[in-house]
């Protein structure tokens, strides 16, 4: 599916889940949800905020911004991710099954896919829970972080010796 009708279908679904669910169709969520698919990874609020001023021309509060993420995460088209402190969003509609790799130095965050772990994921026994979609985050430190480090371990031990 390409960028422009993976688009036209979510604005689809938006309206249809706003009208199901009693909510105005107003024109600064449409203008969200067309910057939000028009975005490629993760964005913060923020962001979003700076896009929607600076790019898109287009002002919203940040409240409109909040509530306009809530609707859309109720409506499936986008998902809250928690990276340390900080939330993250990310599109979900039509996207590839991903994992995250999170350094806990940087905070940097890496995306990444591996068919066989999500086969295992996918077609693990829940008991009695029907899984609809899952999130993989792993902790560690990134080359670039190792690197910095163990220069460091190097520098002290060197002065040390001294």
């Amino acid at each position: 599916m390409d960028n422009k009708s993976v688009r036209e279908t979510v604005k689809q679904i938006f309206t249809e889940y706003l009208k199901a669910h009693g909510h105005r169709k107003t024109p600064e969520r449409f203008a969200i949800l067309d910057t939000i698919y028009s975005l490629d990874g993760h964005f913060d609020i923020d962001t979003l905020y700076t896009l929607m001023e600076e790019k898109e021309n287009f002002r919203v509060s940040r409240a409109t911004l909040y509530n306009t993420i809530v609707l859309l995460m109720d409506a499936n088209l986008v998902i809250k991710h928690q990276f340390g402190a900080a939330s993250q969003y990310e599109k979900c509609y039509n996207r590839e099954t991903h994992h995250h790799l999170i350094c806990t130095q940087c905070g940097k965050v890496t995306e990444f896919q591996n068919e066989e772990l999500q086969h295992d994921i996918e077609h693990t026994r829940l008991g009695r829970f029907n899984m609809s979609h899952y999130s993989l985050y792993m902790y560690g430190l990134c080359s670039k972080c190792e690197r910095v480090n163990k220069r460091k371990l190097n520098n002290k031990l060197l002065t040390n010796k001294k």
